[in-house]
C-alpha cells in the first residue's frame, strides 16, 4: 500500500513539474475512448431500415413535428429547411454517430469554436470551425458581452447552425426529406378546424397588439390566404412570446410598415362624439370653444 501511495505521489509531482504529462494523459484517454466507440460501431452496425422507421415515428409526435422545420422570407421567397431540433433527432436515431459544439479557445472579446459530426461506421467526419465575437446587436447599437453565461449562450447559438449543417453533410439528404414529409402529415391532421378559420382567429389575436394583416404577410413573404400550417405554428409561437412578455412586436415584425393612425386633437374627438350622438337622435350640445357660454347650441343637419 505504501509503495502504491508513493507511486501516486510521484506521478503527481511529475505532473506539477511537467504540465505536458497531463495533456498527454488526457489525449491518450480520449484516443482510447474514440477507439472504443469505433469498435462498438463496427460490432453493431446500424440497420438503416430500422433507423429510418425510428426517425419517421418520432415525427408522428406533434411536439417534435412543430419543431422540425424553420421558415423565413428572403428576396420575396420563403426559405424553409430542417431545423437544428430535427437534425438532433435524426442523429440520435440514425445511430453510431458522435456530434456536438465545443469552444476551442477564448480570447478577450472573441471565442474560437467548432461544430462537428462523425459517422463512426463510415468514418465520415465533418467539422466547421468559426469565430464568435462577444457582442450582441440590439437595435442600432452593439452591446459587448462580459457575463460568462451570455457568452456561452451566444457561442451555443452560433454553433447550433453549424452543427445542423455538419449533421446534414453526414446523414443522407433523403432521410431529412422523409422526416419533413411525415412532420407535415402530422401537422395537417392534428386540427379538425379548417385552416382559414384558425387564421381568422389568429388575426384577431394579433390585432390586440396592433399587428396588421400586412405585417403578417411581410413577415412570411406571402399573401395571408396562402399561409400554411407551418406559418400558423410560427404565429402561435410569436403570439406566446408577446403574451408572456418574452419579446416585443418590433422583434418579429417591421413596425415601420404599419400605417400610422391620424392623431386627433381633443376638439376633434369631442366633435366626433357629438356627431355620433346627433346621428343617434339629435341632441343639444355645447361646443368646447363656448364652454363658458350658458346658451346651448342646436346641432344642425
Amino acid at each position: 500500500m505504501s509503495n502504491q501511495l508513493a507511486n501516486e505521489f510521484g506521478i503527481q509531482e511529475a505532473q506539477n513539474h511537467n504540465p505536458g504529462v497531463v495533456a498527454s494523459s488526457e489525449s491518450s484517454k480520449e484516443m482510447e475512448r474514440v477507439k472504443g466507440q469505433i469498435f462498438m460501431a463496427k460490432q453493431y452496425p446500424r440497420n438503416q431500415f430500422q433507423a429510418m422507421n425510428r426517425i419517421i415515428d418520432s415525427m408522428k409526435r406533434p411536439t417534435a413535428a412543430k419543431q422540425a422545420a424553420y421558415s423565413y422570407p428572403r428576396g420575396g421567397m420563403q426559405i424553409t429547411g430542417p431545423s437544428i431540433r430535427l437534425a438532433e433527432i435524426v442523429a440520435q436515431n440514425w445511430g453510431n454517430m458522435t456530434y456536438g459544439v465545443r469552444e476551442l479557445e477564448q480570447f478577450p472579446g472573441e471565442s474560437l469554436a467548432q461544430a462537428y459530426a462523425w459517422d463512426l461506421e463510415t468514418n465520415v467526419f465533418v467539422e466547421k470551425t468559426f469565430k464568435v465575437s462577444h457582442t450582441r446587436k440590439k437595435g442600432n447599437s452593439v452591446q459587448k458581452l462580459t457575463d460568462p453565461r451570455d457568452i456561452y449562450e451566444l457561442v451555443a447559438n452560433y454553433g447550433a447552425r453549424r452543427l445542423r449543417a455538419a449533421i446534414m453533410e453526414v446523414v443522407p439528404a433523403d432521410i431529412f426529406e422523409k422526416a419533413l414529409e411525415e412532420a407535415d402529415k402530422t401537422l395537417n391532421n392534428q386540427n379538425s378546424e379548417p385552416l382559414q378559420d384558425r387564421l381568422a382567429k389568429i388575426l384577431k389575436l394579433f390585432d390586440g397588439y396592433n399587428v396588421s394583416q400586412e405585417m403578417l404577410e411581410e413577415r412570411f413573404g406571402r399573401k395571408y390566404e396562402s399561409f400554411t400550417e407551418r406559418n400558423v405554428i410560427d404565429l402561435g409561437n410569436i403570439f406566446n412570446s408577446l403574451k408572456d412578455g418574452v419579446g416585443k412586436v418590433e422583434d418579429f415584425f417591421n413596425v415601420s410598415s404599419k400605417p400610422e393612425k391620424e392623431k386627433k386633437t381633443d376638439i376633434e374627438k369631442e366633435f366626433d362624439k357629438k356627431q355620433d350622438q346627433k346621428l343617434a337622435g339629435g341632441v343639444t350640445v355645447k361646443a368646447k370653444a363656448d364652454e363658458d357660454d350658458e346658451t346651448g347650441q342646436q346641432e344642425l343637419l
